[in-house]
């Protein structure tokens, strides 16, 4: 272990237990494609513990990075030096004010839509099996079957890059389609609050049941991948334009276009972080090249491609 590697790490357990550290580690498994080479230092904080690790990574001039579930991530076989700071497990919690939730950013999106539902809040049925954190889900204004995270967020609390702790208002987060201001800006979500509406228990487990149903008789769960692939393209739909290209089934290595919805790539076969980056580089040019419609990844890339 280098020096600066062995600062670190002691750095880290001033603040955090050592049981929440690890060398070395695998990121295949920690996203969803189930790709992705080593963290040199990962480490799981709560949610207050994050600014701490800021400071330290600032201090000693240590590049950081920040992952929550790894459902919307794909990680360079080169695995990622510095500190991967895991916005997870230790920075989940609900709490409930009436009609208002507050969530740390580690908790899972779909348990809560499911915590909302049981006490008869409704607004985040959309989210129903969407298996990514509150903190990524802000990040790219998660949606689905025409709703979104920007209709029912009031606040988010962020960590700068600078180590300050910071409320933002939804409004100033510029969230539109797939995207908000917060990796533009280097924040880490901490914390979320949604503004809900009381609503019928039984219409929204209906409502949260047809959307689950819908999913999964359309989408290729059966196989490791991040979701849709791609940004919706203005006045089309990427699923259609690559299968008219005659991409459906097409592979690179072990990764492939789905034979289910061509606007997912899925690892179908041990395929490794290249496979699904070139594969998404070969659909786009043959989309480019057969109807000058340039897709643009809604896959968030880390690492060296």
């Amino acid at each position: 272990m280098s020096y600066i590697i062995e600062q670190v790490v002691n750095g880290i357990k001033k603040y955090i237990p050592e049981s929440e550290i690890a060398l070395n580690e695998p990121m295949k498994k920690h996203t969803t494609f189930r790709v992705g080479g080593d963290a040199e230092i990962f480490v799981s904080p709560s949610a207050t513990e994050v600014k701490d690790l800021i400071d330290l990574c600032n201090d000693l001039e240590v590049p950081y990075h920040v992952v929550g579930n790894g459902s919307n991530l794909l990680v360079s076989d080169q695995g990622l030096k510095g500190v991967v700071i895991s916005v997870r497990r230790n920075a989940e919690y609900i709490d409930i004010k009436g009609d208002t939730i507050i969530t740390g950013a580690g908790s899972s999106l779909a348990k809560v839509a499911n915590f909302a539902a049981k006490e008869g809040l409704g607004g985040l049925e959309f989210a129903a099996g969407i298996p990514g954190t509150i903190g990524g889900a802000i990040v790219m204004n998660a949606g689905a079957f025409g709703g979104e995270i920007k209709d029912v967020l009031v606040s988010v609390k962020v960590c700068t890059k600078d180590g300050q702790v910071l409320e933002i208002k939804a409004q100033d987060l510029d969230l539109s389609y797939r995207h908000s201001c917060i990796l533009e800006k280097e924040y880490i979500v901490l914390e979320a609050t949604f503004k809900l509406k009381e609503a019928n228990k039984d219409e929204i487990y209906a409502t949260m049941d047809d959307y689950k149903k819908r999913r999964i008789s359309s989408q290729p769960l059966n196989f490791p991948s991040a979701g849709s692939t791609f940004k919706r393209p203005k006045d089309n739909f990427a699923g259609k334009l690559i299968e008219d290209a005659g991409l459906k089934g097409y592979k690179i290595g072990g990764a492939q276009v789905s034979e289910k919805h061509c606007g997912f790539v899925v690892n179908s076969n041990a395929a490794t972080a290249t496979d699904v980056y070139e594969l998404i580089k070969y659909v786009i040019s043959i989309v480019k090249t057969k109807y000058d419609v340039t897709l643009e990844p809604e896959v968030k890339m880390m690492g060296e491609f």
